[in-house]
């Protein structure tokens, strides 16, 4: 049987055995091709195989995966298998299926008490983090199969940060195991077939915009489509600062919840400049629990003239009659209420970004804060409002917001306008 010949990467695609594996990168890979022949082979050679092919919505599976599956099953003598429309999928003689899902936001407990030897996810920036894992959890079963996920990827979309930290950067964590994961990149001039029958799409790419053809043309992970701070560039905003310079005034930005404490620790030099030094992102903190951890994260001697916060933690809490401000407060942290205006101060962080004359910029952050330059960089345009920023997915956007509100601080003089046109409080010093 012949099924057409793979190009080198899609060669090594199929040929791969670790568990997790990843495809693509830049736009006319042959990525939806190499997904649909590696489920048909495996159907093929392992009788009884369950299979899985996902993407984020129906009309993109119809056109992408099970037209095209089909016409290949049926350009064969016999046809290779049976599809069975009100189960959307397809049954093989030797036992094997191949289920054709999507998973919109919602359907994810569709999937779970299932069992699948192979699972395929079709343009996986498209799902969370958490969706890729729950899916893993379904590869399991009685037959004596390696299983494996399959994964196509271009970057940009909601699921840019995790397929870039696991399969570019293999940055694991936790009880990531890096042998099981694998990334295969891929470009247009790989697609050899693509080029012969579309010559013009490799001008198409070229003609894109620069930040969009970066991502779609070359697979550059560091930008992509719909990126907000694409002017934020690590070889220009990240350098190693060590510890604060003595000439520094000190300031902090925090953002809380019971989901997530963040904060960053800056200095400001004679010129304006910021320098962000320290970072801490932790779940689950009450908020004594999260003063603490700031000021044990405080080396004695570093004097914060002021820690800016939204408005929100000076809300009366219902259960106890007080505000969260105040119990930071008798925490031992202080805070300075500035606005929670989201547009503003994201402009404020972009306006810092610019390089100045000298073609140095307004904000730069230690290598170490990896938060913070992972998640700026993962911020995406909001599609309701262009000028503000995506909120999902929302565990990116802590660190983000703590140094928004550190930005709208009244740094180097001057005052900082609350929301409401209340008081802004009182500036402490030292800890």
């Amino acid at each position: 049987m012949e099924l057409g010949e793979p190009n080198p990467k899609q060669k090594a695609f199929f040929a791969a055995k670790e568990k997790y594996v990843a495809y693509g990168g830049a736009r006319g890979g042959g990525k939806s091709w190499a997904v649909r022949m590696k489920a048909i082979d495996s159907a093929l050679r392992y009788p009884g195989l369950r299979e899985l092919i996902v993407r984020r919505t129906y009309p993109e599976l119809e056109h992408s995966i099970i037209w095209p599956t089909l016409a290949t099953l049926r350009s064969q003598e016999p046809p290779l298998g049976i599809y069975r429309a009100m189960k959307r999928t397809v049954e093989f003689e030797n036992g094997s299926t191949i289920r054709f899902g999507h998973l919109a936001a919602g359907n994810l407990g569709e999937y779970l008490g299932q069992e699948y030897d192979r699972i395929f996810l079709d343009e996986a920036t498209q799902f969370t983090e958490r969706e890729f894992r729950m899916m893993a959890a379904t590869l399991r079963g009685t037959l004596k199969v390696p299983r494996r996920m399959y994964l196509t990827c271009n970057p940009g979309g909601v699921g840019h940060q995790w397929v870039k930290r696991l399969f570019v950067d293999r940055r694991f964590k936790g009880r990531e195991k890096p042998e099981e994961y694998r990334f295969i990149p891929a470009t247009v001039e790989d697609n050899k077939a693509l080029l012969a029958a579309s010559p013009e799409y490799l001008e198409t790419l070229e003609l894109l915009p620069e930040d969009i053809r970066r991502g779609h043309r070359y697979g550059d992970w560091g930008v992509f489509a719909g990126q907000y701070f694409s002017e934020f560039d690590p070889r220009l905003h990240v350098g190693k600062l060590g510890p604060p310079k003595p000439e520094w005034t000190l300031y902090r930005g925090i953002d809380y919840g019971l989901d997530m404490l963040a904060c960053v620790w800056f200095g400001m030099d004679s010129e304006g400049r910021m320098y962000v030094y320290r970072e801490v992102q932790e779940p689950g903190l009450v908020v004594s629990e999260a003063a603490r951890l700031i000021r044990e994260l405080t080396p004695a001697g570093e004097n914060v003239l002021a820690t800016a916060a939204p408005p929100d933690l000076w809300s009366t809490q219902k259960d106890s009659g007080r505000t969260m401000e105040n119990l930071f407060a008798q925490g031992g942290v202080p805070l300075v209420r500035v606005s929670s205006a989201r547009v503003a101060g994201w402009i404020a962080i972009k306006e810092r970004l610019r390089p100045g004359s000298d073609g140095t910029p307004g904000l730069v952050i230690d290598e170490s804060c990896r938060g913070l330059i992972e998640n700026l960089q993962a911020l995406r345009y909001s599609e309701r409002n262009p000028s503000d920023c995506d909120v999902k997915p929302h565990a990116i956007t802590h660190i983000c917001d703590a140094l928004r509100y550190g930005c709208q601080l009244p740094l180097g003089g001057g005052s900082a306008e609350p929301e409401d046109g209340g008081a802004l409080g009182y500036i402490y010093y030292g800890m």
